[in-house]
């Protein structure tokens, strides 16, 4: 199968989460699977909503795995030039939302699993719903029952085809404050929230959050949203804030939630809505090292370690897994992610292909 051809048509599904609806994609890649020899799971994830897990091979031992998400984030206000949905190739470019993020690379390790031959311990495919709101599918697949046995994990998301072996965690918190309602020309008689968050936040951004790592730099905390008030002349009882903190290896989400609740007045609530630790695997390692080569090979990418910004699925599925191996790479372009008029590279996603299959003939299970 054509991965050029594979890809347009993951992106003709529309799978714009929320709310997602990638039931119909995720059929269409167990059909192409199952055709190939593939045993497959398909996991709910709720109305119009699924997960797939695909193996293939004798099992003796344990297999290489691919991941990747079929969701894809909202288009944006801003007009697209191409068609979000009809896969336009143009200048040597795939467009559409999802081409770079990462229908792309899905597209691209699917064509490669098709085509090459199963290596020892077999090849094990997670394939994602909702991935871009906090790897919930991801959980499900978790959750459902005990994963493939996989010895390392390949995660298809944008690198331009450069082999990265980690990400930062995400840690997004919700702050509530409470205060005491007055009336505006009388704010002594009210507790004011809006300002008990900002003297909150001028401890929060001026706390210690962690050690810096080698690769990844330290840790990152960004005031994301803040609401709060009735009207502009009375005290206001309620102020929220939304916090993104991004941590990097050794650094506990638990310590930094401790961190920020020491920076808080009493009764301030605190709520955890996204929680992906970071990702890292030593760049020494005998198979990471292997795949950095394959990346220098097929696609002249340098093989010193770099680490990128986003999180993916490997948050859930590299700790259930026992810590394997795992490294990010994948054709789409990260600078492209999330934008309008987004696009693959069609050299892109060939190397790709070049790339995975050579890893599965370098596989040893």
């Amino acid at each position: 199968m054509d991965v050029t051809e594979l890809a347009r048509r993951l992106i003709a599904f529309d799978t714009i989460n929320p709310e997602g609806h990638e039931a119909e994609a995720m059929v269409f890649c167990e059909d192409i699977l199952r055709a190939a020899g593939f045993d497959c799971q398909i996991i709910p994830q709720g109305p119009g909503r699924s997960n797939l897990i695909a193996m293939k091979g004798n099992r003796s031992g344990r297999a290489l795995g691919f991941t990747g998400h079929l969701d894809t984030v909202p288009l944006g206000g801003t007009a697209w030039h191409y068609p979000p949905h009809e896969g336009v190739i143009a200048d040597g470019k795939l467009y559409g939302r999802g081409s770079t993020d990462m229908k792309g690379g899905v597209a691209a390790f699917l064509c490669a699993v098709l085509n090459a031959p199963v290596p020892p311990g077999g090849v094990s495919i997670l394939l994602t719903a909702g991935e871009e709101t906090g790897s919930d599918g991801a959980r499900t697949i978790v959750k459902s029952g005990p994963l493939p046995p996989i010895g390392a994990l390949i995660v298809a998301e944008p690198t331009a085809n450069r082999a990265v072996p980690g990400h930062k965690g995400a840690l997004w918190l919700r702050l509530v404050f409470h205060g005491v309602t007055a009336h505006g020309s009388a704010p002594t008689m009210g507790v004011n929230a809006i300002g008990l968050a900002m003297k909150a936040l001028d401890r929060v951004t001026q706390s210690d959050l962690g050690a810096v790592h080698p690769v990844m730099g330290g840790p990152s905390l960004n005031i994301g949203t803040i609401s709060g008030g009735l009207n502009t002349n009375s005290v206001p009882d309620r102020c929220e804030v939304t916090l993104d903190l991004r941590s990097v290896p050794g650094i506990a989400h638990d310590t930094l939630v401790t961190k920020i609740e020491a920076c808080l007045p009493k009764g301030t609530e605190i709520a955890r809505i996204i929680d992906l630790p970071a990702v890292w695997t030593d760049p020494a390692d005998p198979w990471l090292a292997k795949m950095t080569r394959l990346s220098a090979i097929h696609a002249s990418q340098p093989g010193d370690p770099m680490a990128m910004s986003y999180f993916s699925d490997a948050s859930i599925f590299t700790p259930a897994l026992g810590g394997v191996p795992t490294v990010i790479l994948g054709p789409g372009e990260p600078g492209l992610a999330h934008k309008t008029d987004e696009y693959v590279e069609l050299s892109r996603l060939n190397e790709a292909v070049e790339i995975y299959r050579a890893a599965l003939g370098q596989w040893e299970g």
